[in-house]
């Protein structure tokens, strides 16, 4: 995400010529966006963003299931 950023940033100095960026390259502005296209590739390819998202919805689950028994009054027993 944040490489993704750094690509706008980057391409829209150069799209309003300011000093050191309207001196570079497109590809050097550019590369951000092939960075950020080959983390997404390497993400869905090893299970990084499903292991990420069954982790979040785990913690979502025990967050839930902590409300409700703090509900009950039955509280965390440890």
């Amino acid at each position: 995400m944040y490489t993704l950023v750094l690509g706008i940033l980057l391409v829209l100095l150069k799209y309003l010529d300011v000093s050191p960026v309207v001196n570079w390259s497109w590809w050097a502005v550019l590369s951000p966006f092939a960075v950020s296209a080959i983390w997404w590739a390497w993400a869905d390819a090893s299970g990084y963003t499903k292991r990420k998202a069954m982790e979040k919805m785990d913690q979502r689950r025990k967050d839930r299931i902590d409300r409700a028994k703090q509900a009950m009054g039955r509280g965390d027993r440890r």
